[in-house]
């Protein structure tokens, strides 16, 4: 059992028959009255977001969730293609069940693969990412001072912000969870 008041990001917990993953929460405590638990969650299954708030002393059961680590082979119209390095055995998933972040996940990458009682609905990429730079406009002599960013384009065709001095050609390291640009790799 877990209770709304230990909700955090990525618990999983079934209600009213739905498995449920906190993507956002936050503790609010008004002035007048109890507190409560602000939530956004995620229907696993569906994939639907709702918000919602709880008492912090509701309790739910938990609801356990398989991470398997796979690799990532290739897409094909529509279906990517994972591989369990343990037996080898391959699955495909619909680009639904991707992830935004799955944008900076690379051929031959380990992953984890998210499953609830068997059945597959997510992916999970590595926290950190080192990815080539491909296209982006040239840096200037003398851009190191300021914060101003600029767009780039990666290999695996994601777009991000990086600082001006970041030319063409270089690696940087990329945080998948918020997709920005954290340092040169």
């Amino acid at each position: 059992m877990v209770s709304a008041g230990d909700f955090r990001n990525g618990t999983t917990f079934e209600q009213d028959g739905n498995v449920l993953q906190v993507i956002e929460f936050q503790h609010v405590k008004p002035g007048k009255g109890s507190a409560f638990v602000r939530t956004k969650t995620r229907n696993v299954i569906t994939g639907a977001v709702i918000e919602t708030s709880y008492n912090p002393s509701d309790k739910f059961p938990s609801a356990v969730v398989e991470r398997r680590d796979m690799q990532y082979l290739y897409e094909d119209g529509g279906l990517y293609y994972f591989m369990d390095t343990e037996n080898y055995e391959q699955i495909p998933l619909n680009e639904k069940d991707l992830t935004d972040s799955f944008k900076f996940v690379k051929e031959n990458e380990i992953v984890k693969v998210l499953s609830y009682k068997g059945n597959v609905f997510g992916v999970e990429p590595p926290n950190f990412v080192v990815l080539k730079i491909t296209e982006t406009e040239p840096g200037m002599k003398g851009n190191t001072a300021t914060n101003t960013l600029k767009p780039a384009k990666l290999e695996t065709g994601a777009e991000v912000r990086v600082p001006l001095f970041i030319n063409e050609g270089e690696e940087i390291r990329i945080d998948t969870r918020t997709g920005e640009y954290m340092e040169r790799a």
